[in-house]
């Protein structure tokens, strides 16, 4: 499909409460349920973009919904309703004051202390692995959840004294067990699934699945064919655009630079490639309205 670059939605305005504005995602406040709005704004090293990618906001939406109806088998959600291909309705909960990346692969944050000797997330790990290799089991890295700057990485026992030791072995449980089956299924159409982050909530006193799920902005998707361990992985996510936002020597503080044409069109392509491999569906027909 033909992607213009000027067909982006960077803020949206519905005639509701707005609960609040997201680096992504706007969201209105309708008493008891929450609607969300995924819009193209995109967001790198915790800064917000000035550029918008294109669709971008539909991919993660229709993505999450395509994975919280293939994992509520394991752990209930909040979707209560797909409005359209960018918004979604959903149950009103407690959020859970922590973030949990799982991680089958050892890159990024990981890699970059693994390789200076140092403890990740209060795991320790064989000697002798490399860049981009499969850890020999999933690990459960758990950050504080900021809503403005970087979230803080947390060991295991801090997370528990945050959330509850209870609470805590069953979102591990949890966690293991979405990352374990989707990552099966996403191989299965040749996509790794590096390391996902997760967030829950409580509602009603139950846990559940919130925010998104296994999307290129939470997730590092990598093709399979591609795989080479001790090397940069390819990806369908955000790093591309990290990588070209370093490339130019930007310091990582706002305000951020704009992004060209073409690495806006190759971030656009790469998130409805995402959605199409992992779906099996044609992008074009979900977004195309009712």
């Amino acid at each position: 499909m033909e992607i213009d670059v000027n067909d982006v939605l960077l803020y949206s305005n519905l005639p509701y409460t707005l609960f609040k504005r997201g680096k992504v995602r706007d969201i209105y406040d309708l008493g008891n349920n929450l609607l969300i709005v995924s819009t193209d704004r995109i967001s790198a090293f915790d800064v917000v973009l000035p550029d918008g990618i294109p669709h971008k906001g539909q991919a993660l939406n229709l993505l999450s919904v395509y994975w919280f109806k293939e994992t509520e088998y394991i752990l209930p959600n909040h979707l209560l309703k797909e409005v359209d291909s960018r918004t979604i309705l959903v149950k009103k909960s407690e959020p859970i004051k922590a973030e949990f990346v799982v991680r089958g692969y050892l890159y990024g944050s990981a890699w970059e202390k693994y390789k200076k000797g140092e403890e990740i997330y209060g795991y320790k790990l064989p000697p002798t692995l490399k860049k981009a290799e499969r850890l020999p089991e999933p690990i459960i890295t758990p950050t504080t959840k900021a809503e403005v700057g970087h979230d803080v990485e947390l060991t295991r026992d801090q997370a528990a004294k945050l959330v509850g030791k209870s609470i805590l072995s069953e979102i591990e449980e949890y966690c293991l067990k979405i990352y374990e089956n989707a990552s099966k299924k996403a191989e299965e159409k040749g996509i790794i699934i590096a390391d996902t982050k997760f967030e829950f909530g409580l509602h009603e006193g139950n846990i559940i699945l919130i925010d998104e799920i296994l999307t290129p902005d939470s997730s590092r998707f990598w093709p399979k064919n591609q795989y080479k361990v001790g090397v940069d992985q390819p990806s369908f996510d955000k790093q591309y655009v990290r990588d070209y936002l370093t490339s130019t020597g930007w310091n990582k503080q706002p305000p951020a630079p704009h992004l060209p044409k073409e690495v806006i069109i190759e971030t656009s392509r790469r998130y409805i490639e995402a959605y199409e491999k992992l779906t099996g569906q044609k992008f074009l027909e979900k977004i195309v309205k009712k």
